[in-house]
């Protein structure tokens, strides 16, 4: 009886071992596989004409973006690549701005895509602004609403209830914007960037199998962040339940 007992918990300790390792592969692999590509691409190329910078003010140009621009983003500061829609800047670290590698050639390409989507006005791309615009408002409100429910408890269990709901809506809408982020960073490699560097030409057959290599990372960027919100949403829930 007494080994069985022990041959069950050993069981369970085994399977939520397995459980705690394959949801540390799903919230880390995503997020090393994208850096291992973009470093296997980050070598300047001698052939390559131009800079990431230059490639993406040529773009913007032969794309009619009017008004916007390219600057070079701060990654000390924690501002890695990407499109500001407020400003109509398309922000390049200085190794992609610089850069003469294929990594900074796609990339920018990448981010021009986002620039097309906010110049063609698209649902999606407005969709993840506004979410976003209102998931930093929520955030501010999530870390308060998560301190004073336990002090609400002892004098409201219903008030104190409220707060944990709002609390847990307010990580909600960050899970939202995470999920609106996917589509919208597919179709910035796939829909606009990829098809850019086909028909015009940009790079050789050899050169567009990285390319899609590069894309395919620049899109699933927001892949860990994804699983983790929701990872975060679905424990309070739980705890919601109770």
């Amino acid at each position: 009886m007494m080994i069985g007992s022990l041959l069950f918990r050993l069981g369970f300790i085994v399977m939520w071992i397995i459980v705690f390792l394959l949801l540390l592969a799903l919230f880390t692999l995503p997020q090393w596989w994208v850096g291992r590509v973009l470093k296997r691409h980050s070598e300047d190329r001698e052939d390559f004409p131009g800079t990431g910078g230059e490639l993406a003010q040529h773009l913007i140009k032969a794309q009619g973006l009017e008004g916007v621009i390219v600057e070079e983003a701060d990654p000390a500061r924690g501002i890695g690549d990407h499109y500001d829609p407020t400003d109509k800047v398309v922000r390049l670290t200085p190794d992609k701005l610089d850069g003469r590698s294929l990594t900074a050639i796609v990339v920018a390409a990448h981010e021009v895509g986002h620039a097309i989507q906010d110049h063609n006005k698209e649902t999606t791309f407005n969709a993840r602004i506004q979410a976003a615009r209102f998931a930093s408002v929520a955030e501010r409100i999530a870390p308060v609403a998560f301190w004073i429910s336990p002090l609400l408890a002892a004098v409201n269990p219903a008030a104190s209830r409220v707060s944990l709901i709002v609390a847990v809506l307010s990580v909600l809408a960050s899970t939202l914007v995470h999920l609106i982020t996917l589509p919208v960073e597919w179709d910035a490699s796939f829909g606009k960037a990829l098809p850019i560097l086909e028909k015009g030409e940009y790079l050789n057959d050899e050169d567009m199998k990285g390319a899609r290599q590069i894309l395919l990372a620049a899109a699933l960027t927001y892949v860990a962040g994804s699983l983790a919100s929701l990872l975060n949403v679905w424990r309070w829930l739980r705890y919601l339940r109770r």
